[in-house]
């Protein structure tokens, strides 16, 4: 049998509890432009990547995932550290980025998404007529 010394461990736990159901819980992120591409990890572990929801509107991405605690019905509970409900976060992408195009995997406990720079985003050279000769310039 599991047993604990701290005696406010439980109080904690319970308050926990009540105020994490009532609204949803942050899920950490790391985010980085590598290239072309925006990469944003969220760390997901235990959720199952069927609970994971990814909706994009007006530039704004929506992540939801939920985690059901892994105890059966009527079990009773020694310990319960690790948060369940729903998780949440929303990110607003800037309009360089293309929102029809991001690439969404999930392992080892990381929602890994892949968000491409747009097109007409990326540095492109303008040529520059006039004067008799033709100049390139960059962008």
């Amino acid at each position: 049998m599991l047993m604990r010394t701290d005696p406010f461990r439980e109080f904690d736990r319970l308050a926990q509890q009540v105020f994490s159901s009532a609204r949803p819980v942050a899920m950490q992120m790391d985010a980085y432009r590598s290239g072309d591409d925006f990469i944003v990890h969220f760390d997901l572990p235990g959720i199952d990547p069927e609970s994971i929801d990814l909706d994009v509107e007006r530039n704004v991405l929506n992540v939801r995932a939920e985690r059901r605690s892994p105890a059966p019905d009527g079990a009773e509970v020694v310990v319960a550290e690790r948060p369940t409900g729903t998780f949440s976060r929303q990110l607003f992408l800037g309009e360089t980025l293309d929102t029809e195009r991001i690439d969404a995997s999930y392992e080892a406990g990381v929602l890994t998404l892949r968000i491409p720079v747009a097109e007409q985003a990326k540095p492109r050279r303008i040529q520059i007529s006039g004067g008799g000769s033709k100049k390139q310039l960059s962008s």
